[in-house]
């Protein structure tokens, strides 16, 4: 796998480029080995034939991977053995068999299963994930360490399905109250539209405005909803494949009032709890942090946190080299929460409080965001049809006035 990398040589110059290793910590330790102080270091985005036809493996399906290996490897099973019981069990599922096949094959050509993972080319799997199983297989953890990954992919899985729930009712109102109103100024507008013509009088100005709004979509409505489509796909593939965007993006969601806390918190959270597991599974500490670092989504956390990791592993403690590093300020309790499990040497437990603690403040804002939001969006869609209402009725009060 290929690494671009930024930082600066013996002799202070600024450098870059890319450099090839299996892992991160490899290809660190081969800039270190060339002189290259590194300030940032990412794995590339390969396009090939077959990274297209890759897919994300989900929550679920590495959840349930991790579970079923674990089990069977608990029972005192090989690896190889385990990897065949899967493949006969799951025989169905084409594509998830394929991933079994290939690599049952390379396990049996003698390869770890960290490689295997690494080489097959059916699922694109976690960085995080794929690292934790190769120091387990180092360490002699692989049943531990696949436990714990269970278990966190099936807690990701879960507050994913309460998040898609909660917002089931609101997207629906929304949904309805655009539909409505597109309805009124489509087809109930312009009908009205016919008798204020043949009395020629002069519109009131909020019933003039409503009419032109209804002429210009009736005209424009095929180029809106393609720009509408054409600006979604765009902000989607920009978001994926220019870096710049989307750090841009992301360093504007940061510092956006509520949103931006629900972001760190959620981020932060399950940095805590992947650092955690780490440790409990017996990771040293820089590699744990190391490991720990690529759960981040967000560009501008994620940018803060690889900066803070050299400096872990030069030796400075994690919460010590998050205030020497430059970029996001995190919250202070995460702060105050890691420097008091770094001094008291106990971390791990101290950190899977705090992921706790993020995960019931995120549920309990995500409640109250979604209570307001509801009578929010009837709000909306009462204000909406009223104006249309009162600017068609408007001008027959008036016309009636005038007959009277």
């Amino acid at each position: 796998m290929l690494y671009k990398y930024k930082g600066f040589d013996k002799t202070g110059k600024k450098v870059k480029g890319t450099v090839n290793a299996s892992s991160i910590e490899e290809a660190g330790q081969k800039l270190r080995n060339l002189g290259i102080y590194y300030e940032g270091l990412n794995a590339t985005k390969e396009f090939s034939l077959e990274s297209l036809s890759q897919r994300q493996m989900d929550a679920t399906m590495l959840s349930n991977f991790s579970k079923e290996l674990s089990s069977y490897l608990n029972s005192g099973m090989t690896i190889l053995t385990a990897i065949k019981l899967l493949e006969n069990q799951h025989e169905g599922e084409k594509r998830y068999v394929s991933f079994l096949n290939s690599i049952k094959t390379m396990i049996d050509e003698g390869k770890s299963l960290f490689n295997a993972l690494n080489a097959q080319k059916v699922y694109r799997l976690p960085d995080f994930f794929l690292q934790s199983l190769n120091v387990a297989g180092q360490s002699g953890k692989m049943v531990e360490v696949l436990t714990n990954m269970s278990e966190f992919f099936s807690a990701q899985n879960r507050v994913k399905k309460q998040v898609k729930g909660a917002m089931t009712y609101p997207t629906i109102i929304f949904v309805v109250a655009i539909a409505m109103t597109s309805f009124l100024i489509a087809f109930v507008v312009p009908k009205i539209t016919g008798i204020f013509e043949d009395t020629g009088q002069a519109l009131p100005p909020i019933t003039q405005f409503v009419l032109d709004l209804s002429d210009f979509l009736i005209a424009n409505y095929i180029y809106l909803i393609v720009g509408i489509v054409l600006f979604i796909i765009s902000f989607k593939v920009a978001y994926a494949k220019i870096d710049s965007f989307h750090r841009i993006i992301d360093s504007l969601l940061l510092k956006t009032p509520v949103l931006g806390t629900l972001i760190q918190n959620h981020e932060l959270g399950r940095f805590s709890y992947i650092l955690s597991l780490m440790l409990s599974s017996g990771v040293a500490y820089a590699q744990a942090v190391e490991l720990a670092k690529t759960t981040f989504a967000n560009h501008g956390l994620k940018d803060l946190f690889q900066k803070a990791s050299i400096k872990v592993l030069e030796g400075n403690k994690l919460s010590n080299a998050l205030q020497m590093s430059k970029g996001v300020k995190v919250k202070r309790n995460f702060m105050q929460s890691l420097a008091l499990g770094e001094e008291s040497s106990e971390v791990a437990q101290i950190l899977e409080n705090t992921a706790s603690l993020y995960s019931e403040e995120n549920e309990d804002k995500l409640k109250l965001l979604l209570s307001l939001l509801e009578p929010f969006m009837m709000l909306f869609i009462g204000v909406v049809v009223g104006v249309i209402v009162s600017a068609m009725l408007l001008p027959i009060f008036t016309m009636t006035q005038g007959l009277n």
